[in-house]
């Protein structure tokens, strides 16, 4: 088989094929699809993701539009992402209310043994293949009861993965700043009400961009959140000249940031550069490692916990702690490997001789703050000025379909009881 080490280098955008100057920017429309009588009585619901927009930000910053709207409804200390804490796999835990051990996405890039592919978050015939996303995520749950739905940018969201695309959705690209696309968002709920979607989901990579290239304490981090914040008071005002009934946003984030220790980087055991034995897949934030042989794995496991630092743990998958569903039994898909190597924020793995960016996510957030996510909701169905404790972000899903009464068609990870009580 040849070579499957396969490193990650994420620099400024989260998705390196957004780079392509040749970016397809047009709306996709599905044909022949209506809200049914009973979807027109039901609420409206727009789910907005900010990349890398860590819990404390809006404080720290003073995203006065996000304080203040957060204020006149929910806010939660903070939100807690999956394990790793990192882009493809929490938005798609958000969108289906499973751990990504559970939904596939192990991580940003991976290698599938039983299908003999990679998989990689930079590669649009990856990102819009359905068939690497396990789930039925929010929009497909919608289309298939009679809701029509639209996304802008949301991972997955231009795949047929469970089984429905949005009515309304954009291959990924970078091109459009973000009020071009709140105009986007404001143009479908001026649509006929037949088509006019009920729930939309969109993203904004901008945070993200700033504190990898920067890192989280720069003015470029400080100035990407006040571009949010300004886009979703903008937002936020349109809706309301709209005068439509019921509508409702949560704001959330996939991850937090965190500025790495580049200049002392940890390196790759030399043990495991041999091709011939393993698979390596470094995110830097964590070390993922495939022993071909698994007579092996004991022996190999035992070298590498005999020789580490005090700045990284080594971790038989198997034995991973069971509160971060990321240990071999959760492996549904077989996709994450037998050894983790687990960095302490903040260190991380580097090749010899590679550069890295300023800032990085995908640490334990329960071990390290900076990777919390954030969560604001407000609207006609949520209490007002409601302050709530922490809480993993599975449990998004559950929400969102007990607000727009849909039914959960398969078993999740997320318990509409955890967020029920931020309901009027």
């Amino acid at each position: 088989m040849r070579n499957l080490t396969y490193i990650l280098f994420i620099f400024v955008f989260s998705f390196s094929f957004s780079q392509n100057k040749s970016a397809d920017t047009a709306q996709v429309v599905v044909p022949n699809r209506t809200n049914s009588a009973l979807a027109k009585e039901k609420p409206y619901l727009i789910l907005i993701s900010a990349d890398g927009f860590r819990y404390d930000y809006a404080k720290k910053y003073n995203a006065e539009n996000l304080l203040n709207l957060s204020k006149q409804g929910v806010s939660a200390k903070a939100m807690l992402p999956t394990f790793p804490s990192i882009t493809f796999p929490n938005h798609w835990s958000l969108i289906t209310g499973l751990y990504p051990s559970h939904h596939g996405l192990v991580d940003n890039f991976f290698y599938d043994y039983s299908r003999k592919e990679f998989y990689a978050m930079s590669k649009k015939e990856n990102a819009e293949d359905g068939s690497w996303y396990g789930g039925t995520p929010l929009w497909s749950l919608a289309e298939k009861q009679g809701v029509v739905s639209a996304s802008l940018h949301w991972v997955g969201s231009a795949s047929e993965a469970g089984g429905a695309r949005p009515t309304y959705y954009y291959h990924y690209h970078e091109k459009f700043t973000p009020e071009e696309k709140i105009s986007k968002v404001i143009n479908w709920l001026k649509l006929p009400e037949d088509v006019r979607p009920h729930f939309i989901s969109l993203y904004f990579p901008e945070v993200d961009a700033a504190g990898h290239h920067y890192g989280p304490e720069s003015e470029e981090a400080k100035n990407s959140v006040k571009l949010v914040d300004s886009a979703v008071g903008n937002l936020v005002k349109k809706v309301n000249e709209l005068g439509l009934k019921n509508v409702n946003f949560i704001f959330v984030s996939d991850h937090g940031m965190i500025k790495v220790d580049k200049e002392n980087p940890l390196y790759i055991p030399e043990i495991l550069l041999d091709k011939e034995r393993f698979d390596i897949f470094n995110s830097q934030t964590l070390l993922r490692v495939i022993v071909k042989n698994p007579n092996e794995i004991e022996t190999i496991y035992h070298q590498l916990k005999d020789a580490k630092s005090d700045d990284y743990k080594v971790i038989l998958t198997k034995r991973f702690p069971r509160k971060l569903h990321y240990g071999t039994k959760d492996d549904k898909y077989n996709r994450i490997g037998q050894i983790l190597l687990v960095p302490n924020a903040p260190k991380i793995f580097l090749e010899k001789g590679k550069s890295t960016s300023v800032g990085k996510h995908g640490y334990n957030p329960r071990k390290t703050p900076e990777m919390k996510a954030v969560f604001y909701a407000w609207g006609d169905v949520f209490k007002n000025n409601l302050e709530i404790n922490e809480f993993s972000n599975v449990n998004v899903y559950p929400l969102v379909a007990e607000i727009l009464g849909l039914k959960i068609t398969e078993p999740i990870d997320g318990k509409v009881s955890v967020l029920q009580k931020t309901l009027k």
